[in-house]
């Protein structure tokens, strides 16, 4: 039985060294704009967006994969070293323009995938929105504030809400609430997505898809059969998907659609030469 385990970077296909090189050369250019400008500009402009905002573009669809977080490089590493990891077996298998194709395909198709969610909960926030726009009284307002849990994004808001409580009467205090409410949505409206974990995800669905039994070493240490470490993480991300909390700005749905589109995709193109696992 064939095993598979981390190596070094010497073995390093073309496309997956060229796709590492340029996610690292825009994360040293994000750092370097946000350090400049102290604006969040090239997320604004290339991060995909939902479609009802206002900083949506066709383009983002694709340069979405090419941007990090830049509080921390830990998501540019970890995506990066997956990405090598399951990536670099694929191209070596492949070649580099299938690869590529299939790298682009799965970054496009988890960005699909999350542009639904996306456009289904922008639909709720902005029906919801004109509802309240109508009627916007405390009562109206405080359910509003409970149902979106509004608390749990700002700092503060719990202060809003008990002033214009213990003052029903005071306009000012509407005016505060208002504003909040406008803030929430537009801050939801223009949230933005970024990262290669979709794509890294359809790499992942592949390999275990391509080398059910070789194994992995979880930590470096522990022995895991390819099919059972992509089946735990899709299931990993189908209990985040359905338990979201208001903290988690990770987009698990781009995950599992990254690893359906992979999944998918090499299943057709292997469908001739199924008996071919390792």
């Amino acid at each position: 039985m064939r095993e598979f385990r981390p190596g070094s970077f010497q073995i390093l296909p073309p496309v997956i060294k060229n796709l590492i090189i340029i996610n690292v050369l825009v994360f040293l250019i994000q750092q370097t704009v946000l350090h400049v400008n102290h604006t969040t500009m090239m997320e604004d402009v290339f991060a995909l967006h939902t479609w009802q905002s206002s900083r949506f573009r066709i383009w983002q669809f694709f340069t979405y994969m090419f941007l990090h977080d830049t509080s921390s490089i830990l998501h540019l590493a970890l995506n990066m070293f997956a990405l090598w990891m399951f990536g670099s077996v694929l191209e070596n298998l492949w070649g580099p323009k299938r690869f590529l194709i299939f790298y682009v395909v799965c970054g496009l198709g988890a960005a699909l995938c999350h542009m639904a969610v996306l456009y289904v909960n922008a639909e709720h926030l902005l029906r919801d929105y004109y509802v309240l726009q109508q009627h916007f009284t405390l009562e109206n307002f405080t359910n509003y504030y409970r149902k979106e849990n509004i608390g749990a994004f700002y700092e503060g808001a719990g202060d809003v809400l008990n002033q214009w409580q213990s003052n029903p009467g005071n306009p000012i205090f509407a005016q505060h609430a208002w504003g909040m409410v406008n803030q929430f949505v537009n801050d939801n409206l223009n949230g933005s997505t970024i990262g290669a974990s979709g794509a890294v995800f359809g790499c992942l669905a592949a390999f275990g898809y391509l080398f059910p039994n070789t194994y992995l070493y979880v930590y470096f240490a522990i022995p895991v059969k390819a099919k059972w470490v992509v089946l735990i993480y899709i299931a990993i991300e189908l209990f985040a998907t359905v338990n979201t909390s208001a903290g988690d700005n990770v987009a698990h749905v781009a995950h599992l659609g990254g690893a359906l589109f992979g999944f998918l995709l090499v299943y057709f193109w292997n469908k001739t030469n199924r008996r071919t696992f390792y």
